[in-house]
């Protein structure tokens, strides 16, 4: 056998002991096209729930934001994952009823930009002892 054989086969068996697993991974629970169609605004909390199901998150404190979202995540053996597809539906409600729908795609995604100000807390302003060693001493009787 000679050299030249050897390195094919050599390069023959490296080349197929690399992954190539491909892995789509599916996330989200947005609603089919056709019950979408069926939201219209002036629609209560109850019949939206009733056709779209349960919100995949709400937001706001007075529940008023309704998200519904999936995503299509490619994985490629060791490789980063890559967000191939998002959709977004966002519901918002006035007064219990519908006001605004929103669809959004992976185009519409923004790349936010993260502020470096640092705001500083009363915390950063005591010392080493005060922090640690400031409540010895001081005892409630309740």
């Amino acid at each position: 056998m000679s050299i030249r054989n050897l390195f094919f086969i050599c390069t023959a068996l490296f080349c197929g002991a690399c992954s190539s697993d491909l892995f789509l991974d599916h996330d989200g629970n947005m609603p089919d096209s056709e019950k979408i169609a069926q939201i219209r605004t002036g629609q209560t909390k109850t019949e939206v729930n009733d056709i779209l199901g349960a919100p995949s998150l709400t937001t706001g404190l007075s529940d008023d934001h309704w998200i519904y979202m999936s995503s299509t995540i490619k994985r490629v053996a060791f490789m980063r994952p890559q967000e191939m597809d998002r959709k977004v539906l966002a519901i918002t409600f006035d007064d219990n009823k519908v006001s605004k729908i929103e669809k959004r795609t992976l185009a519409d995604a923004n790349n936010i930009s993260i502020d470096k100000d640092v705001t500083e807390s009363a915390e950063r302003q005591q010392g080493f002892f005060r922090k640690y060693f400031g409540g010895v001493g001081s005892y409630n009787r309740d």
